[in-house]
């Protein structure tokens, strides 16, 4: 039985999708500009599509000429690309389908270096169901390199979010790769909870082979999706393109760790392109793994969050929910205003002043001062003893 209804929108849908190897920027420029049907038969036929390519950027070096877009096109045969999912048990998601997520029509017209763009389709496989599983989900990013510190927060972090008793629980999002987004995947497993592994090539082959028991056990638990066919080996730029994914499908992203240079810092300018949420979690100011998230947080990039209520917080509907947990306790008297949080500073704690010196004292007016003393008197704040001294009632 097919895992599929391979109408001819989904066969053409997943031809140009084997062609995203070969030049994501182009084939989604004209996907977006023709429809998927024009933007295929135009590819096939040679006609010029150097406007819709970068002329610079991640993908120049790969942008081909429209006669060698038609030669790999020509290749290319859909019922073949069909049958290649079929036999790798894979499901093709296309625009229009229940499991399509209506978030990644957010990526309609942005970009970041160039590249960009709403997928044609997306190749999955695992119980989880992508639209329902993004609706609520974090992604959490960053270094292949990662320290001990790092992916100890990452796995904590994640399995609170995605097991949390008595909240909501959220899906984590990642990108599969060693370090930080291994620990994020393992800390959701950890509790049975939801991740998706957004991959850069095809389901078929796990990247890198040193995570193939991971990506196992995300498939089998969770869920794996990829822009690419089985059999399409990744790129170094679709790796940058497959962050993009990774930012839309949540709605805040999460820098744990990264170096100056890093794809996670890639999947923070798409999380900020498309207006989610982006958080960063400090570390040592040694460590260079740390760079990424410091430099984010001083430039107004990122929120710092240093704790899961710090996310929860941060991607609450506003109004919903608590503030900041990380601004302080609330003590006795934070309600106070005016001239009578300005003269409770003011008020001795031992001894006592009279109405004048606690005028002087707190920069307000007599009148004034002994308004906002009558105030603090009837709040249980201040006192006055038999001399007519203000302070600190006990």
């Amino acid at each position: 039985m097919s895992l599929n209804d391979w109408t001819d929108e989904r066969l053409t849908r997943a031809a140009l999708g084997a062609l995203l190897r070969f030049g994501a920027t182009t084939v989604l420029a004209l996907a977006s500009q023709y429809g998927v049907g024009v933007a295929w038969q135009r590819v096939r036929d040679g006609a010029e599509v150097a406007d819709a390519q970068a002329d610079d950027g991640p993908d120049s070096a790969r942008v081909p000429s429209g006669a060698a877009f038609a030669a790999w096109a020509n290749a290319t045969n859909p019922q073949q690309v069909a049958d290649a999912t079929e036999q790798a048990g894979l499901r093709f998601l296309i625009p229009g389908d229940a499991e399509w997520p209506g978030v990644l029509e957010d990526l309609a017209g942005c970009s970041v270096s160039r590249m960009g763009g709403v997928p044609v389709g997306l190749w999955a496989a695992g119980p989880g169901r992508l639209n329902s599983w993004c609706k609520r989900a974090v992604a959490m990013v960053g270094s292949r390199a990662s320290t001990r510190y790092g992916e100890s927060v990452a796995l904590s972090m994640a399995s609170d979010l995605a097991g949390e008793i008595g909240e909501p629980h959220w899906t984590i999002v990642s990108g599969g790769a060693f370090g930080i987004d291994s620990a994020s995947h393992r800390g959701a497993l950890l509790v049975s909870g939801r991740t998706i592994g957004v991959f850069a090539g095809g389901l078929d082959s796990p990247y890198p082979p040193g995570n193939a028991q991971l990506f196992r056990e995300v498939a089998e638990k969770g869920l794996v999706i990829s822009e690419l066919p089985p059999g399409a080996a990744p790129t170094r730029p679709g790796f940058l393109e497959r962050n993009r994914l990774i930012a839309a499908l949540s709605q805040g992203t999460v820098v744990v760790e990264a170096a100056l240079r890093s794809g996670a810092r890639n999947t923070a300018s798409w999380a900020g392109e498309l207006g989610r949420v982006v958080m960063a979690v400090p570390g040592p100011v040694t460590s260079a793994m740390s760079t990424t998230p410091h430099r984010l947080i001083r430039d107004g990039e990122a929120v710092l969050v240093a704790q899961v209520p710090d996310i929860r917080a941060l991607l609450r509907p506003v109004g919903q929910g608590d503030e900041l947990p990380l601004i302080g306790a609330r003590r006795e008297g934070d309600e106070l205003v005016g001239d009578a949080a300005t003269v409770r500073e003011a008020l001795p704690g031992r001894g006592g002043k009279t109405l004048g010196e606690m005028a002087l004292l707190s920069g307000v007016s007599v009148v004034r001062c002994l308004g906002a003393l009558n105030e603090l008197a009837g709040r249980g704040f201040a006192e006055m003893d038999d001399q007519g001294r203000w302070r600190v009632a006990r």
